[in-house]
């Protein structure tokens, strides 16, 4: 029996009919489907490398105590683990149909809190996978770490015998409850604690301070965006896009900046475009993202370990250039602010309430208005290929959910040398979230454009006269463009 954290329960408590909180994805595989047993012996193979996999959440009563991890006795692998099939013709489009179709259902609490689907069917000789699991058994980057442990990293299927297991007898609620005061008894008086922390986080001190003055200043004031935030339904429009590092790359080398600046300047523009096609303006707006930042130490594992900072995107900037050093300054800013710190610091403040308190808290937070316009989550993959049952994955697509006012936000994960984005809006406000995702291609092109040296580019000169027909070169360059576009934003 392992207790949670109270952020790992946060999850839990915060989740409703129309915020669930589970983290997926989506890859494609070469080749066809494996048979049912066949998938079904890998996972089996890796469950010991994931304990969670057979544990389920045990609430104690009354929230004496923080949720707990207890093995299941009744653990059966085909609860977890199915196999479907998509109609003809097998499109990406039927793919992501059935996908956010998958998302709208809840896990079941009883079981343990993860489920996956073999998805025959698709065109082009591939098939799908798609992965569900709980919020509360991890943030992004475990996510990815449980990822790399259930698929391969080489095409020859090594699968190996399960190792025996017995599950450990589960608790009644009275030995919850007993142990949950046995817990509150150990950690003693509260201020005790209290100054213990503090004392740890003394070398910290002009840190957090800074820290706390930059969240306090982020936080007050609301920018509630009436076609960003408003209420949303229980269904979800999923659509994803795919950009190259070597391109962000480039961009990087040649106008400065990270990958996620990068990112975050064509999340900007994706959001430009989508504000302006609803008739809003942007001159001189922002958008409010959050950005959540791992704090995992190294070696770390489980759970999750993330803070945030709370990024003020520059929609009213329409230069490309501009928009990615507005992004770039403003994010060193946030850094040098320790904004990540502070939110991390509070977090672990939280655990000082009666976990009563933090679980009412949490589920009175879930019907709040939100502080912020969107978030954006980008996390590092593997940059090499994986595979299953000796199956490449050829591509590999994040999701994330959507939480109270909010109705859109993206994710990013890299594979291979490709960022996949995925952006999740409600079904019921964004009928146009393909104008966002047209964008973030749109804005990767002007910005490879951008990043190139003036005589490398081929600008069609002005003409007072009206408009002329391009030159032969400057038309090949516009062929260029619009294949990188429908490379960066079409994909599927």
């Amino acid at each position: 029996m392992k207790r949670m954290s109270f952020l790992d329960a946060s999850f839990l408590y915060s989740e409703n009919d129309h915020d669930l909180h589970h983290n997926a994805w989506l890859g494609i595989f070469a080749g066809p489907a494996p048979d049912g047993e066949e998938f079904s012996r890998l996972v089996e193979s890796k469950l010991a490398l994931i304990p969670h996999y057979r544990q389920r959440v045990r609430f104690v009563p009354h929230d004496l105590g923080l949720p707990v991890w207890v093995d299941d006795g009744h653990f059966r692998l085909n609860h977890h683990v199915r196999h479907i099939a998509l109609p003809r013709p097998g499109s990406e489009d039927q793919l992501r149909e059935l996908f956010t179709t998958l998302m709208a259902e809840p896990l079941d609490r009883a079981k343990p809190l993860w489920v996956m689907w073999t998805v025959a069917g698709l065109d082009g000789d591939r098939w799908g996978l798609i992965s569900k699991l709980h919020h509360c058994m991890a943030d992004g980057a475990t996510t990815t770490d449980m990822t790399t442990v259930l698929l391969d990293a080489a095409p020859t299927a090594v699968t190996s015998q399960p190792e025996p297991w017995t599950p450990e007898p589960e608790p009644t609620d009275a030995q919850l409850v007993e142990d949950a005061l046995r817990e509150a008894a150990r950690y003693g008086d509260q201020a005790e604690r209290g100054m213990a922390l503090l004392r740890s986080l003394q070398q910290q001190t002009d840190d957090i301070g800074r820290g706390f003055a930059a969240l306090d200043s982020a936080l007050a004031t609301s920018l509630s965006i009436p076609t960003l935030n408003g209420p949303i339904g229980p269904y979800r429009r999923w659509l994803w896009a795919t950009a190259s590092l070597a391109e962000i790359g480039a961009v990087r080398a040649a106008l400065g900046g990270t990958v996620n600046d990068v990112v975050l300047a064509m999340v900007t523009r994706a959001f430009r475009d989508l504000l302006l096609s609803r008739g809003e303006p942007v001159e001189g707006r922002t958008v409010r993202t959050m950005v959540p930042v791992s704090v995992r130490a190294v070696g770390e594992a489980g759970g999750n370990r993330v803070s945030a900072m709370y990024a003020e995107l520059p929609v009213g900037v329409a230069d490309p250039k501009e928009r990615l050093a507005s992004v770039r300054a403003q994010m060193d800013g946030l850094k040098a602010s320790k904004q990540a710190l502070a939110g991390d610091v509070l977090a672990s403040l939280a655990g000082f309430q009666p976990p009563a308190l933090l679980a009412l808290g949490a589920r009175l937070a879930s019907h709040n208005t939100s502080p912020v316009n969107t978030v954006t989550t980008n996390v590092p993959g593997p940059q090499y290929p994986l595979y299953a049952v000796g199956r490449e994955m050829l591509t590999d697509y994040p999701y994330i959910t959507l939480a109270s006012n909010i109705r859109i936000a993206t994710t990013v994960f890299s594979y291979n040398g490709v960022l996949r984005f995925g952006v999740t809006g409600d079904y019921e406000s964004t009928p146009d979230l393909d104008v966002f995702r047209h964008a973030l291609g749109e804005a990767l092109a002007e910005l490879v454009d951008g990043s190139q040296p003036p005589a490398a580019r081929k600008e069609e000169p002005a003409s007072a006269k009206g408009p002329r027909k391009a030159p032969a070169k400057t038309a090949k360059k516009t062929v260029q463009r619009t294949a990188l576009s429908r490379r960066t934003s079409d994909t599927g």
